[in-house]
């Protein structure tokens, strides 16, 4: 058998194949089945035919014939092309980068780098599920913190009420802090001042130029006295009632407490009385109201175990202390002060009053209704142009800087900014509340004094390391506090307790969610159940100078006058001095 070369065109006039040459039937009888397509000299050829394939079975052998010029689909001629390729080359006029040939970055470069983008991708993915899962403990965290807040003896007291919710009271209002912040209100006129009564002293200018390096102690004034005087007791309030003068009354403590209720945390109550057409809003005694808050708003919670000096109650009763020993001492004592219309209303004659003036102010909400409030200032001060400002004294305190993460000696001086930054953060609704009663009250100035506890486990002795002045509204401003938006809150509390029937009534701020309740409470309520709040000085501040055989002789004559007083039955006036005796 011999081999079949096929057919092969002549061509007698020249070299390669004729320009028409006919196949031979077994080929396909013509070129027209053969498939051709125009090449250019750029483009890159692979295999012309491939004889090599075999059928899959003897009836696909006319398939397989038209398929050896196919290469559509092929594996194989793509790694063909791909072999083909590596023998051409991009000519680019552009110089190679010039890579250092020396030092540890180079040293860097030589790593396997596939490898290493694959390890830095899995390491990556990890460090995000970490970040992820921390975020969701500390949400938990915190959540469980504030809604599940346990301690030794049960519950604790940051998850109870500030005041004991009886059965028979009725819910009429529920309002979330959500909606308030939608509220907005302007005081169309600026308020009228009715009356002026008490008498300030001059600010002490030299208390601006304190540093941390050059602290002064905190003193203590005993022989002044602090009112703590509730809506109804004043008797100015009372005056103005009987002449109609307003609708609307309240001091400037529970208006400020109402203007900022969306930055509290912890619960308070206010006590609101409607007698004919007029509102008044009261505080309990020994209210929550009376006393400052401590990191209120802080992610830590405080310790509640009340023998603790760092718990929420032993820091809001020092932080009271503080700020009114502080009122005290940065003003000039030369005994020059500033009288106003009528006396202190609350001081007895020859009793010493702290450094205060109230101003009864009153604002028109409307045509029907408008609002009388006493606020307080508490020094006056001469400005460049001779002109008298009243001024507004508080002060902060730090009890431990490892619980605040700010030490105040280091960072007073070269860090201002962020210390008043993570007060901001921790008390963000105490300073809330002294910037709306420095505003109601019209004040000039509000100078905010830091002061620092000697030691962090001496909760008696205290340094005052700065005193800062801002102007009210210009404060607001940095706090993000709305003038628009406090009023509004108050506009729409009246609104609604104007709704209601003649009563009492008392509002209380949730202890764990953000809102607060209306109750309708009886008459009677909160008469009967006076709990005399202890002065820090006796509880909390003991001088160490003190003669201890005096101290001594003191608590036997109180012990022995109470003693005489239980089995003698003597009246309210014998009460009264064991009382006296007893401080």
């Amino acid at each position: 058998m011999g081999f079949d070369v096929g057919f092969v065109p002549y061509n007698p006039d020249g070299w390669g194949p004729p320009e028409a040459a006919t196949a031979p039937s077994s080929l396909g009888g013509g070129s027209a089945s053969v498939p051709f397509a125009p090449f250019s000299r750029s483009d890159k050829l692979g295999r012309i035919a491939d004889w090599t394939r075999n059928p899959p079975g003897p009836g696909a052998f006319a398939a397989a014939r038209d398929t050896v010029f196919d290469f559509a689909g092929l594996e194989d001629s793509v790694g063909l092309a791909s072999a083909d390729d590596s023998s051409f080359r991009l000519v680019d006029g552009k110089p190679p980068p010039r890579h250092p040939r020396f030092g540890p970055r180079w040293r860097f470069q030589q790593r396997p780098q596939l490898p290493q983008r694959r390890d830095e991708e899995v390491e990556a993915r990890r460090r995000e599920a970490e970040k992820e899962r921390a975020r969701r403990d500390r949400h938990w965290q915190q959540n469980r913190r504030t809604h599940h807040q346990f301690n030794r003896g049960g519950q604790s007291s940051s998850a109870k009420p500030s005041v004991d919710i009886q059965p028979e009271w009725s819910v009429k209002e529920q309002i979330p802090f959500s909606s308030f912040s939608k509220l907005s209100f302007a005081v169309a006129d600026q308020p009228e001042d009715l009356l002026v009564c008490g008498a300030v002293e001059f600010y002490d200018r030299a208390f601006d130029r304190v540093i941390p390096r050059a602290e002064r102690r905190l003193e203590r004034f005993k022989s002044r006295n602090f009112f703590k005087v509730t809506t109804t007791d004043d008797p100015v309030i009372r005056r103005l009632a009987e002449n109609d003068t307003a609708t609307v009354f309240a001091t400037d403590t529970i208006l400020a407490a109402l203007m900022c209720a969306p930055r509290s945390v912890q619960s308070w109550d206010i006590v609101i009385q409607r007698v004919g057409n007029k509102l008044f809003f009261d505080k309990r005694d020994g209210s929550q109201l009376d006393l400052l808050t401590v990191n209120e708003t802080a992610q830590e919670p405080l310790p509640e175990a009340k023998e603790d000096i760092n718990s929420a109650h032993s820091l809001a009763v020092e932080a009271t202390y503080v700020n009114q020993n502080f009122s005290q001492q940065v003003l000039l004592r030369n005994g020059e002060k500033v009288t106003f219309d009528e006396p202190n209303p609350f001081a007895t004659e020859g009793e010493e009053a702290a450094s205060v003036a109230y101003r009864y102010r009153r604002w028109k909400l409307d045509d029907e209704t408008s609002l009388v409030a006493r606020c307080e200032v508490h020094a006056v001060n001469v400005d460049p142009r001779g002109e008298r400002q009243f001024l507004t004294l508080n002060a902060l305190n730090e009890f431990d800087p490892k619980v605040t993460g700010v030490d105040w000696r280091k960072k007073l001086e070269t860090q201002r900014g962020a210390v008043l930054a993570t007060e901001l953060k921790n008390n963000a609704n105490k300073l809330a509340r002294w910037t709306a009663q420095a505003l109601l009250a019209g004040a000039d100035m509000m100078k905010l004094g830091y002061v620092s506890r000697l030691h962090p486990r001496d909760h008696y002795n205290h340094s005052i390391l700065s005193v800062i002045g801002y102007k009210p509204r210009d404060f607001a401003a940095q706090i993000n506090l709305n003038t628009a938006n406090m009023w509004g809150i108050v506009k729409s509390i009246v609104d609604v307790c104007m709704k209601l029937g003649e009563g009492k009534y008392v509002l209380v701020k949730d202890p764990v969610k953000p809102q607060v309740r209306l109750y309708e409470v009886p008459n009677d309520a909160f008469e009967n159940d006076y709990v005399e709040e202890p002065l820090p000085e006796e509880e909390q501040v003991r001088p160490f100078s003190e003669d201890v055989d005096a101290t001594a002789q003191e608590m036997d004559a109180a012990a022995e006058v109470e003693a005489t007083g239980t089995t003698a039955g003597a009246d309210g006036d014998a009460e009264k001095s064991g009382e006296a005796a007893a401080a």
